[in-house]
């Protein structure tokens, strides 16, 4: 079966102002009641699950309680969505869109390897371009679009594990508590 995760990832927190506004976001959440403030051992020192958390998930899904907590990640982290690989990456210059994988799910080795590199590089350094395959350009690695979200590159992202699936207002809250900051929400299963 597995567990599963849905993080929110700030696009826009420097490495410098990521400690402040991951604060910022869990005394927010500790304030509506959505996780405790306290971190649980048993959890691997996740934030769990506050008498209000459902105000986060889908009414749809809230008579499934969550059985783990909130990790909030600050520093340069690759957030991915766990098992398997994005389908496409998709140039935000030109919009040409690259296939990683095939029909049958293989991947295609030659499509991937430049990412592959690229996302080793930018974890080690915090920066990496991909050269686009149809317009020629370098192109930060931050700024590619990935099928499903498989991929953020950031300074700060909030985990949590094994919760209902999230209402569309509950990213635009952790937005909004960021001061505006573009997130995007990472999710998956291992």
């Amino acid at each position: 079966m597995g567990d599963t995760f849905q993080t929110v990832v700030d696009l826009d927190a420097t490495a410098a102002e990521a400690p402040r506004l991951a604060t910022r976001v869990l005394d927010r959440l500790v304030t509506e009641g959505i996780v405790l403030a306290e971190r649980a051992d048993r959890t691997f020192g996740h934030h769990l699950p506050g008498p209000h958390w459902d105000r986060a998930v889908d009414p749809l899904d809230a008579d499934r309680q969550p059985c783990d907590g909130l990790t909030v990640h600050i520093g340069r982290t690759v957030f991915h969505g766990g098992q398997d690989g994005p389908e496409w990456a998709r140039c935000p210059r030109c919009t040409a869109t690259t296939r990683l994988y095939t029909d049958d799910h293989d991947l295609i080795d030659a499509s991937w390897e430049p990412y592959a590199r690229a996302i080793g590089l930018w974890h080690t350094t915090g920066t990496a371009d991909v050269t686009c395959p149809a317009c020629a350009v370098p192109v930060p690695l931050p700024d590619w679009a990935w099928a499903h979200d498989h991929f953020a590159f950031a300074h700060l992202g909030f985990e949590f594990w094994n919760w209902p699936e999230f209402t569309d207002e509950f990213p635009a809250l952790i937005a909004e508590t960021l001061g505006g900051h573009r997130t995007v929400r990472v999710w998956g299963k291992f």
